[in-house]
């Protein structure tokens, strides 16, 4: 009985984690959405929904702690609750990332950019393929998809370098 309990559990917090995970996503799409747009009234939405977010995580990390205590874990399921820990710490700081976004929307209060925002719509559209495809990697243990995605950070990492060295440029030129 205590078994069955253990893997309803484990299954219960693989599926809180997918939850997150599409939170933290669409907390991330209508980040950059409001950016773009400049709305303020969606931005304040996506900082109270960072707090719904932050709670479910909180909700999550508790749990991983907990299953231990219905049956000593065997070495898979202990490697499982470390993923899921880690997983659960990595999606939270997405959510916080697109909450700061929001908050730089409320604080940019209509104000227009320096540049057109091309940089970042792409970065965060590319960021949230790569959480699809590493949750599916993860729930498919899919060695081959998480290498794939993997290898799209560097795609990121271009793009930020390419942004910070055009701000840079705009800032030298405009103090």
């Amino acid at each position: 009985m205590v078994k069955k309990q253990y893997h309803t559990e484990l299954v219960n917090i693989q599926q809180k984690v997918l939850r997150l995970s599409k939170l933290a996503n669409a907390a991330t799409k209508g980040s950059v959405k409001a950016l773009q747009d400049h709305d303020v009234r969606q931005a304040e939405a996506i900082i109270i929904g960072g707090a719904r977010i932050n709670d479910l995580s909180a909700e999550i990390e508790v749990l991983c702690m907990q299953l231990p205590a219905l049956q000593p874990p065997v070495d898979q399921d202990l490697r499982m609750i470390e993923a899921l820990i880690k997983v659960n710490i990595d999606i939270e700081r997405i959510s916080d990332l697109a909450v700061d976004i929001a908050e730089i929307v409320a604080a940019n209060d209509g104000r227009e950019y320096v540049k057109p925002l091309l940089d970042i719509p792409m970065m965060a559209h590319i960021t949230c393929e790569m959480l699809d495809d590493a949750l599916c990697a993860f729930g498919e243990l899919n060695s081959t998809l998480a290498y794939d995605v993997a290898k799209r950070d560097d795609e990121i990492d271009a793009l930020f370098d390419q942004l910070r060295r055009v701000l840079l440029t705009f800032m030298i030129e405009n103090p």
